[in-house]
């Protein structure tokens, strides 16, 4: 297993689900998760999925600019830290933004999102 192409596929597709149903980001999570969204702490899937939906836009747009990843702990997790730009429909300029993930692996052979964190980057 590469963890850099992990990483890679782990982002292209959460972005792009993200982007297109927000409400499918659902089983990328469990009720251990934890989401910090702009400094608020949200717990479970649920909550998260209810989080993110509840954003005022409807529609958006994540371009990837950095995608670094290290191995986390001896189970095979992952850190993934991405930073980017996401324009927001009718904004003429894109705000920068800048997310972190750590991902457990499942008995499954996939991942799911133990902590999630969130910043816009205003300069």
């Amino acid at each position: 297993m590469d963890p850099d192409a992990v990483a890679k596929a782990f982002v292209d597709h959460y972005y792009s689900t993200f982007d297109a149903n927000r409400a499918g980001l659902a089983n990328l999570y469990q009720d251990t998760s934890m989401l910090t969204f702009e400094g608020q702490k949200i717990q479970g899937s649920p909550n998260i999925v209810a989080k993110l939906t509840s954003l005022p836009f409807q529609q958006c747009q994540h371009s990837v600019s950095t995608v670094d990843c290290q191995p986390s702990g001896p189970t095979g997790g992952m850190l993934v830290f991405v930073s980017g730009n996401l324009q927001l429909a009718g904004e003429q300029h894109a705000l920068k933004f800048s997310q972190m993930f750590h991902l457990i692996p499942t008995p499954q052979g996939s991942f799911y999102v133990l902590n999630d964190i969130f910043r816009l980057n205003y300069a």
